[in-house]
């Protein structure tokens, strides 16, 4: 196999792709990244009290920490989708230089977003911790827990992801998909040379050439010419 897909070309079939760990790995954090910032667009931005209309960021007002929150969860929203249609027209690449570049980017891509979750839940959580409930607050306490829990998850499965594509690049290519038939199996073996005679001379003996008269000195009407 070249890089964990068989040879280009190949029938795909969608209910054996719908279940491998991957796919399901990737559509896992897509719905995780559409509770995170699902919560935090929805249910984050509350009204401190009757006396500030204002909508404001539950994580301790603080308006970074939502925008974060947010920008995450939509790069890895979008990101999910971008490499599910990779992984699904991965086997149909025929280069083995585009799937290495593939493989490279989805490590990079599930590395990075794995730091970022990492942050977004630090941030989140210690913003969390410094917030006043109020009773307008209060409202949203289940969303910004939601929103932390999840980030969380997202950190494993990203890991998970990176992990599982780095297993992939180690694989490499096959080489044995691009031998021919003319190489034997065995690698000692040496390279088929110019095929050759039997080996044995022939004993047949050298045959007489087709005119059988013999030459003779002076040829009938010629003379020497006397000098």
């Amino acid at each position: 196999a070249s890089f964990g897909a068989g040879r280009a070309g190949g029938a795909i079939d969608p209910v054996d792709f719908l279940k491998q760990p991957q796919t399901l790995l990737r559509v896992t954090t897509w719905i995780f990244s559409i509770v995170v910032f699902g919560s935090i667009v929805n249910e984050c931005y509350v009204n401190k009290d009757s006396q500030h209309p204002e909508l404001l960021c539950i994580f301790n007002e603080n308006e970074s920490a939502c925008s974060y929150g947010i920008a995450v969860g939509l790069i890895a929203f979008f990101g999910c989708i971008f490499f599910f249609v990779v992984d699904l027209h991965f086997q149909q690449i025929s280069s083995v230089k585009d799937r290495k570049r593939a493989v490279l980017l989805d490590l990079g891509f599930s590395g990075f977003l794995a730091f970022l979750w990492f942050v977004a839940f630090c941030f989140l959580a210690n913003q969390w911790q410094r917030t006043t409930l109020t009773r307008g607050f209060s409202q949203g306490a289940d969303a910004a827990r939601a929103a932390i829990t999840f980030s969380f998850f997202s950190i494993i499965i990203w890991v998970v992801l990176a992990l599982r594509a780095l297993q992939r690049y180690r694989l490499g290519t096959d080489m044995s998909l691009f031998a021919t038939e003319q190489f034997g199996s065995d690698p000692s073996a040496s390279y088929p040379g110019y095929p050759g005679g039997s080996g044995v001379e022939s004993t047949e003996s050298y045959q007489s050439p087709p005119f059988s008269e013999s030459l003779e000195p002076n040829p009938k009407g010629y003379q020497v010419p006397a000098y």
